[in-house]
């Protein structure tokens, strides 16, 4: 039965089951929504199974997915689906193509899968697997295809992908891999192997550009096994007798207390309102390196390590301040990336004069913002970035935004992406900060699985948000998409949407687009145009006209029109590339 890319909606009738000998069924690029029915797994000689491109929800079932008549090709792809990859996928001995691509699955690649040996094509990108790739997979000799790409998996890269002779293609990039990139084999041709985004790899081929292994660290790493096992035991003498002096000095402390409700939210150490004022010097300006509409960021020293954190005191006498305390609280709780800025720890108490006080203390970042650097004031002085250093923060940018939007649970729209809020630590690694206007997109298993949210307004900055929140449309991921753009256009124009410049009708991007592809020279900033060399500049310029399409493309008008976040850093690492080259 073939219904491909018809206007089929609402859920999978359970009666499908009763067409036990049905064979083939395509369902792909529909609106169907709902949960896949088990009754579906009556049908015994299914080959063919393809769902991809619905609203699907739920978890993939068992029942189904493990199917031993499924042969040909298997596809979930572009769903909503959640939960773990079944087991029972095992069970799919002569199955061809697996594709459970771009759905939010979780949980370890099921050991099980080693089991589908007559796999050519295997899809598991876009999801959010974590753990090590298992060694069982090292029986799939047949696969021609492999994508692993954008999810959480950790662990060194498995030696037995050398010995893949079918691999025409091997994608592991954007995970968190680890260790030495293997030379041989597929690992020897570029082209069709790709470890981008894995921060901690090193070694491999000259043309992956990754930076040499310290094999010292690495021999080391045997002996902190022994160490930690030794330290392990007397760790459990050290926690206990650490909690007798922490009773202790509780019952001594003096100073208002602090609430630890937040502090548990975070799943960080409390600290109290004492702690603050002198890690910042009683909150002295001399500190202060930051203000906005909810309160002050003060740069200080934390007495317990000493520790410098940036400590963001919210102004609880401006509407919205405490309900954005919450949001940011909220969105912290569970979302660990690279590219985020790290909560250190959290207080809601009282101050000296009584007053409710509440704070959130970040890692300190020694470079300040992306703001500082694009539009430094006077006391600052004269800053600069070249096009490489913009280039990677716009890609740690885009990296962190898609984690929000698709790897971190619950989808999070940041609703605030602007210089000011990407903050730049050591050897200019940027960081998302300022989750205070973050909207979680709640999604709903027993209902219709489709994404719901509450209107939301004119939500973030002047210049920055999307046009639709002023119509009154919901928060949706394509509006951070919206500001990312902006923000691009703003990193290689150096003029920020506010410009005085941009009146009666103009505005930053009518102002960039008008531009393309033939004056970008006109738009771009100065600084930029005098890197390249005269050997060069038809590349740079070539660099500089592909980094302004991609900030067009995704502040577009409507947001179906918008470039995928996903899309928009690959396309930025492809340019990085070229410009390494030159």
């Amino acid at each position: 039965m073939r219904f491909n890319e018809n206007k089929f909606y609402g859920p999978i009738p359970s009666s499908i089951g009763n067409l036990t000998k049905l064979n083939r069924l395509y369902f792909a690029n529909n609106n169907l929504q709902g949960t896949i029915p088990s009754s579906l797994a009556n049908c015994k000689y299914l080959q063919l199974l393809d769902f991809s491109g619905n609203n699907l929800c739920g978890t993939l079932p068992p029942e189904v997915l493990g199917l031993s008549s499924l042969s040909g090709y298997v596809s979930f792809a572009k769903n909503y689906f959640i939960g773990s990859l079944p087991t029972e996928v095992g069970n799919l001995k002569a199955l061809g193509t697996l594709d459970v691509s771009d759905n939010m699955l979780s949980g370890e690649i099921p050991i099980s899968l080693g089991s589908c040996t007559s796999l050519e094509y295997l899809y598991m990108n876009g999801n959010r697997f974590q753990g090590s790739i298992p060694f069982s997979l090292s029986s799939l000799r047949g696969l021609q295809v492999l994508n692993f790409s954008h999810n959480n998996i950790s662990g060194q890269i498995p030696g037995f992908f050398v010995s893949f002779n079918s691999l025409l293609s091997l994608n592991l990039s954007f995970n968190d891999f680890e260790g030495i990139v293997p030379t041989d084999g597929v690992f020897k041709n570029v082209s069709i192997t790709s470890v981008m985004g894995n921060s901690k790899l090193c070694g491999g081929i000259p043309e992956f550009q990754l930076p040499v292994c310290n094999l010292k660290k690495s021999n080391k790493r045997r002996l902190k096994v022994i160490t930690a096992t030794v330290a392990g035991i007397s760790g459990a003498i050290l926690v206990f007798l650490s909690f007798l002096v922490l009773l202790r000095f509780k019952k001594k402390r003096h100073g208002p207390a602090s609430s630890n409700s937040e502090n548990s939210l975070l799943k960080v150490p409390r600290v109290s309102y004492n702690d603050l004022h002198k890690a910042t010097d009683g909150f002295l300006s001399a500190n202060l390196i930051g203000s906005g509409s909810f309160g002050s960021v003060y740069k200080g020293i934390l007495n317990e390590d000493g520790q410098t954190v940036a400590v963001k005191v919210l102004n609880l006498q401006y509407h919205g301040a405490a309900k954005s305390f919450m949001a940011e609280c909220e969105a912290l709780r569970n979302i660990r990336h690279r590219n985020l800025v790290k909560i250190v720890t959290a207080c809601s108490g009282v101050d000296y004069q009584g007053n409710d006080f509440k704070a959130l203390v970040y890692e300190f970042m020694v470079n300040g913002s992306l703001e500082q650097w694009l539009h430094p004031s006077v006391n600052e002085g004269y800053k600069n970035l070249n096009l490489i250093q913009r280039i990677n923060i716009a890609i740690d940018v885009a990296s962190a935004t898609e984690y929000l939007h698709h790897y971190c649970g619950t989808p999070i729209v940041h609703c605030d992406l602007k210089p000011s809020n990407d903050l730049l630590h050591d050897e200019m690694t940027a960081h998302i900060g300022d989750f205070g206007l973050a909207k979680f997109l709640l999604h709903s298993v027993q209902k219709n699985c489709t994404y719901q949210s509450s209107s939301a307004g004119l939500r973030g900055t002047i210049g920055y948000t999307p046009p639709e929140y002023g119509l009154g449309s919901e928060v949706s991921i394509k509006g951070d998409v919206y500001s990312y753009g902006i923000l691009l256009l703003e990193m290689i124009t150096r003029k920020r949407p506010t410009d005085v410049m941009f009146k009666e009708g103009l505005n930053l991007r009518k102002f960039v687009e008008s531009a393309l592809p033939n004056e970008v020279s006109e738009v771009a900033d100065p600084i930029l145009l005098q890197e390249g060399g005269q050997s060069n500049d038809r590349i740079m310029m070539e660099c500089l006209i592909s980094i302004l399409e991609i900030g067009i493309s995704c502040s577009a008008k409507l947001p179906i029109d918008r470039m995928d976040i996903s899309d928009a850093a690959i396309e930025l690492c492809l340019i990085r590339d070229k410009l390494k080259d030159i």
